[in-house]
C-alpha cells in the first residue's frame, strides 16, 4: 500500500471538482454547435455536409493562436478573467450560431456570413477559457494530484456533455429552429453560472511548484523554444495531432450518418451522442481504477493505455464501417457506446500524460505547454471535420450510394487510429532531458 503524505500541498479534491464545473461548462455549451447544429444544418436546412465541416473547421482553426493566449496567462496577472470572459463569449456566440439557421432559411449570403462570425467567436472563446483553466489546474494542483485532477476534469466535461444531450434530446422535438435557439441560449446562461461557481477564488490559491525553482518565462520565443526543445513535449504533440485528427472525422458526420441510414429524428441522434459520451466516461473510469490498481506495479501503464485505447477506437470504427451496409438492421447504440469507451480510455490517459508534462519545462510555462497541445488538437479536428465532411460529400458524388460513402470514411478513420497506435508505443521512454517523462504516479487517483 502506498504510504501518504501528512498533507498535500495545492487544491483539494472539492476544489479540483469545483474546477471541472467549469470545463463541464464549456462541453455543455460546445456540443450543441458542433454535433446537434450540424446536423440541423446538413438533414433540416438540406446543406452540403462540407458547409458545417468548414465552419466547425474555422473554430477549430482560430485556436491555433492557444499558445499566444497561453503565454498571456502566464506573464499577466489573472487566469480567472481569461477562462470567465471566454466562457461568457462562448455562450454568445452559441447561441448566434444556433439563431444562422433563421437567416439560412432567407438567405444563404447572410446566413453563411453570420455563421463564419458567430464560429470565429466561438473559437475564440473556447481557446481563451479553455487554454487558461488547464493551466491553472495544473500550476495549482500538487503533482501527486495532477493526473486524477485530469481525470475527474475530463469525468465532469463528459458528464457536461452527456447531461447536455439528454436534456436537448428531450426537448428539441418537435424540432424547430426557433427551440433550438431557446435551448442553446438557456444552455449557455445555465453554463455561464456554473463556470463563475466553480472559478471564484481558486486563483488565490497558493501556487505549487516542482522541486527545481524556475522563474516565468517573459519570452513568447524562448517559452515556445523550451517545449520545441523537450523530445517528449514533441512527440505527445505528433500523438495529439494524430489521435485527434482521427476522432475527429467521424464527430461531424456520426449524427447525420443516424439520421440517414437509420432513419433517426434529431432528437434521437443528440441522445446518441450523449450514448458515445456515455463509452467515454466508462473508458475513463476503467483506466482510473486499473491504474489506482496496478500503477506502481506496471510502469509502462499509461502508454498501453494509450495505445489500446487508440486501437478499440480503430475496431470500432471497423465495425461501424460494415453498419453501412447492415443499416438499419444494427446495433448502432452499442456500436457507438464501444467507441466512445475506447476513445475515453486512451484520452484519459494523453490528458493525465499532459498534465504531468506541463509542468517539466526549464521555465514555469504552463500556459504556454498547454497552448501548442490545444492548438495541436484544434488544428487536428479542424482538420478532421473538413477531412471528413469532404470526403463523405465526394463519396456520395462518385458512388450516389450514402452508405458507401459512410463506410469508406469510417474506414480512413480506423486506418488514422491505428497509426496513432504505432505513435503511442513509443510515449513514455525516457529520455536524457526528462528521465521520468512519466512517472508511475501518473494515473493513480489518490496517491
Amino acid at each position: 500500500m502506498a504510504k501518504h503524505r501528512p498533507s498535500i500541498e495545492g487544491l483539494g479534491w472539492f476544489a479540483i471538482i469545483r474546477l471541472g464545473l467549469v470545463q463541464a461548462a464549456l462541453g455543455a455549451i460546445v456540443v450543441l454547435t458542433t454535433s446537434t447544429l450540424n446536423r440541423v444544418m446538413i438533414v433540416e436546412l438540406g446543406l452540403a455536409a462540407v458547409i458545417p465541416g468548414l465552419l466547425v473547421g474555422l473554430h477549430y482553426g482560430i485556436q491555433i493562436t492557444r499558445p499566444v493566449w497561453g503565454h498571456k496567462s502566464d506573464t499577466g496577472r489573472s487566469r480567472t478573467l481569461w477562462i470567465i470572459g471566454g466562457l461568457a463569449l462562448l455562450a454568445c456566440a452559441g447561441t448566434g450560431a444556433a439563431a444562422t439557421t433563421l437567416l439560412f432559411e432567407q438567405s444563404f449570403l447572410a446566413g453563411i456570413i453570420a455563421a463564419v462570425l458567430a464560429y470565429l467567436l466561438i473559437g475564440i472563446g473556447i481557446g481563451a477559457s479553455g487554454t487558461s483553466l488547464l493551466a491553472l489546474i495544473a500550476m495549482k494542483t500538487a503533482v501527486e494530484r495532477r493526473a486524477a485532477a485530469a481525470t475527474i476534469t475530463w469525468m465532469l466535461m463528459i458528464t457536461g456533455i452527456i447531461v447536455t444531450s439528454i436534456v436537448v434530446g428531450s426537448q428539441l422535438d418537435p424540432y424547430s429552429h426557433e427551440r433550438l435557439i431557446a435551448i442553446t441560449a438557456a444552455t449557455g446562461l445555465v453554463a455561464f453560472v456554473v463556470g463563475l461557481v466553480g472559478v471564484a477564488g481558486m486563483e488565490s490559491r497558493p501556487t505549487v511548484e516542482t522541486s527545481r525553482s524556475r522563474a516565468a518565462s517573459t519570452s513568447f520565443r524562448d517559452s515556445l523554444k523550451d517545449v520545441l526543445e523537450d523530445r517528449e513535449a514533441r512527440l505527445f504533440t505528433v500523438f495529439i495531432f494524430l489521435s485527434m485528427l482521427a476522432f475527429a472525422t467521424q464527430d461531424l458526420i456520426l449524427e447525420p450518418y443516424a439520421g440517414l441510414l437509420f432513419g433517426m429524428t434529431p432528437g434521437e441522434t443528440t441522445s446518441l451522442s450523449g450514448t458515445q459520451h456515455a463509452g467515454v466516461l466508462l473508458g475513463m473510469i476503467m483506466v482510473g481504477l486499473s491504474g489506482a490498481l496496478f500503477g506502481k506495479r506496471y510502469q509502462d501503464l499509461p502508454r498501453h493505455f494509450i495505445t489500446s485505447g487508440c486501437f478499440g477506437s480503430a475496431v470500432a470504427l471497423a465495425a461501424l464501417a460494415l453498419s453501412a451496409q447492415a443499416a438499419p438492421n444494427w446495433p448502432l447504440q452499442i456500436n457507438i457506446f464501444l467507441l466512445g469507451t475506447a476513445n475515453g480510455a486512451f484520452a484519459v490517459a494523453a490528458i493525465g500524460t499532459m498534465m504531468i508534462l506541463a509542468g517539466r519545462g526549464r521555465t514555469s510555462n504552463y500556459g504556454m505547454r498547454m497552448g501548442i497541445w490545444g492548438a495541436a488538437q484544434a488544428v487536428a479536428f479542424g482538420l478532421g471535420g473538413v477531412l471528413g465532411t469532404v470526403a463523405l460529400d465526394l463519396g456520395r458524388w462518385l458512388t450516389a450510394k450514402d452508405a458507401h460513402a459512410f463506410a469508406a470514411v469510417f474506414s480512413i478513420e480506423s486506418g488514422l487510429f491505428l497509426i496513432s497506435a504505432l505513435v503511442a508505443t513509443r510515449l513514455g521512454r525516457p529520455s536524457k532531458q526528462y528521465p521520468e517523462t512519466m512517472p508511475d504516479t501518473a494515473f493513480i487517483p489518490g496517491e
